[in-house]
């Protein structure tokens, strides 16, 4: 199928169902697809030539009816096509939604049955979270900023670093650490990361010509 439609969807959705014992038929009510099998609760499947607002919604409306409601789209293209898809998988997970795509030579995938959701909390990702703000001093940037430039604890305690270098001359970097109250000076020196220190002798770091620019 070179430009595939939402009718295009529907023969291979149909078949798979019925596979699995369904009767399937089509534009019931408002639902692109309705399945029913013996006592159970009906299965929705809306179909889509691709992921939007609207089917998102439509999909949430369905749920009104039954809690089995699948959003059906074709299969994706190339690596920015996956991507984009396996963002909309994790939104539909959240949204308890069910999701299948059908290839161009009509193969059925089912990604997800639709299923309550309940998130699973990465307890690495809150620590950094609640150590970047605790370390932050104030609230240097603008909410809605984009990445490039903002102020990080990270970029904050490198300039308490110069700061000190800038004063003191060539320390050793434990030194650093108390007199700049920065417990990771060194590991920041070391890394070097904006250019401004270099290694003067063992332990012992000192300003290069940029650090000295930018504590002025």
């Amino acid at each position: 199928m070179s430009k595939i439609s939402e009718t295009d969807l529907y023969p291979p959705v149909k078949a798979f169902f019925e596979a699995l014992g369904y009767k399937v038929k089509a534009e019931i009510g408002a639902a692109d697809v309705v399945a029913l099998r013996g006592d159970e609760p009906p299965v929705i499947v809306e179909l889509k030539t691709g992921f939007s607002l609207t089917l998102l919604q439509q999909g949430v409306a369905r749920q009104r009816v039954t809690d089995q409601v699948y959003l059906a789209v074709p299969r994706w293209k190339g690596r920015p096509g996956y991507k984009a898809f396996k963002g909309n998988l994790g939104l539909c997970k959240r949204l308890g939604l069910g999701v299948i795509s059908i290839s161009p030579e009509g193969a059925v995938q089912v990604h997800h049955d639709p299923a309550p959701f309940q998130p699973r909390k990465v307890k690495r990702r809150k620590t950094t979270l609640m150590a970047e703000f605790e370390r932050r001093e104030g609230d240097p940037n603008q909410g809605g900023a984009t990445r490039a430039g903002l102020v990080t604890s990270y970029r904050q305690e490198a300039l308490r670093c110069a700061a000190y270098l800038a004063e003191h001359g060539p320390t050793k970097g434990a030194l650093v650490a108390k007199g700049a109250e920065v417990t990771r000076a060194t590991r920041i020196m070391a890394d070097n990361h904006y250019g401004w220190f270099e290694r003067v002798e063992k332990g012992i770091y000192a300003l290069t010509e940029a650090g000295r620019e930018v504590v002025g």
